[in-house]
């Protein structure tokens, strides 16, 4: 047998975390780019293996994938970004440039281009530097509290090139609604994207924002689709996804270093199959029955109260537990609890819940580590912990 480069030097292959030295993780925090997202099942992993045994040619393969993920999730088009952030992007370029060859290849230059995007105040976050990336100006508009329509049309100008929506935490009763917006850049020729990464479940969202009239709505691979971690979903109307795919890899634009592989593509398809196949509702039911388990158990100790919160930290449809702690009752603080989760064996994470609570939240969880979790937290919480 063949031995390999590293068995050549007299050193052993690593093929584990462990021999790197790295605790792998149960995650009951969320689906977290930090933490790898989400675990891929089997039959991702599978498809990628599969699509690593042969040369193909990428834009071929970009095609049919993005052929049968539209028609899995009722699109117009779809195009496989190099995730989610890669996909604004894609998506920035497509409404600056379009696909005239001059045009794509001046950018970041934005000379004699429309150069301007609109966002909500609401809306802005830490994913505006994919958008600036492409060299636009960020248009602000309304306040911390809230967007009116007089300040959506105020905005607009020959220079307003597409209108974006961030969908997740940063949602306020007071911004201007999706479908306001949507009516809004309809009347004036000018394409909404929503950006709405972690948006999934419900299913339906896969659609639902195309179908309400969005012109394109983009998707973390490696979230609940549980496909890829380094890719990301573009969904829309089919002249915007030919635009993306001009600007995209392997073809020499702005998006070139956002390399997609033949590995990716298979991946990500394999994982929209299984998603939109899954029993969601019996996957909530689970979430619920975690969670009352967790809550049922955590109460019944002196300074902590458990309880149901909902939906989860990104808005999505699920339960999570909220556990508040009294240090003084319970003998010990939020933060140590927290602190003596990550450094236990095994390392769990969760989510800090401002003063004094934790969030623990079942939708990234593997069978048996919410009882993992449990036995850790009671564990903690009856020994009151020793300091280091």
């Amino acid at each position: 047998m063949d031995r390999g480069p590293a068995e050549l030097l007299g050193v052993a292959p690593v093929t584990s975390y462990q021999a790197l030295g790295i605790r792998p993780v149960i995650n009951a925090n969320a689906t977290l780019t930090r933490l790898g997202g989400s675990l891929m099942p089997p039959e991702v992993v599978a498809a990628m293996a599969e699509a690593a045994r042969s040369f193909v040619d990428l834009d071929e393969l970009q095609r049919k994938v993005g052929e049968r993920i539209a028609e899995l999730t009722r699109n117009e088009a779809a195009y496989v970004s190099s995730g989610a952030a890669a996909g604004l992007v894609l998506a920035t370029a497509a409404c600056v440039a379009g696909t005239d060859p001059d045009a794509v290849h001046q950018l970041p230059s934005l000379d004699g281009l429309k150069c301007e995007i609109i966002v909500q105040k609401l809306h802005r976050n830490g994913y505006d530097h994919a958008v600036r990336q492409v060299g636009v100006d960020l248009i602000e508009i309304g306040n911390s509290t809230a967007t009116t329509r007089s300040d959506l049309l105020t905005a607009l100008s020959e220079k307003t090139a597409g209108i974006f929506w961030f969908q997740g935490a940063m949602n306020r009763p007071g911004e201007l609604p999706l479908e306001e917006v949507i009516e809004v850049a309809k009347a004036h020729g000018i394409p909404v994207v929503v950006d709405a990464a972690a948006q999934l479940p419900p299913v339906s969202n896969l659609w639902g924002f195309t179908h309400m009239g969005a012109d394109l709505a983009l998707f973390s691979g490696g979230k609940d689709l549980r496909g890829p971690q380094a890719t990301g979903l573009i969904l829309g109307r089919r002249t915007l996804i030919e635009c993306c795919r001009v600007h995209g890899n392997p073809n020499h634009a702005i998006g070139r270093p956002m390399k997609v592989g033949k590995e990716e593509m298979f991946g990500l398809l394999a994982a929209v199959e299984r998603y939109v196949k899954l029993d969601h509702q019996a996957r909530a039911n689970e979430c619920e029955r975690i969670v009352t388990m967790w809550n049922e158990t955590l109460s019944d100790i002196d300074g902590v109260v458990a309880k149901r919160d909902f939906p989860n930290e990104a808005g999505q449809p699920l339960p999570r537990s909220l556990v508040l702690v009294d240090s003084e009752t319970a003998g010990i603080t939020h933060d140590r609890i927290i602190d003596e989760l990550a450094h236990g064996e095994p390392a769990i994470s969760v989510a800090p819940a401002g003063p004094g609570g934790l969030y623990l939240n079942p939708m990234t969880l593997e069978p048996g580590e919410a009882e993992t979790v449990r036995d850790r937290l009671l564990e903690i919480l009856s020994s009151k912990v020793v300091p280091r």
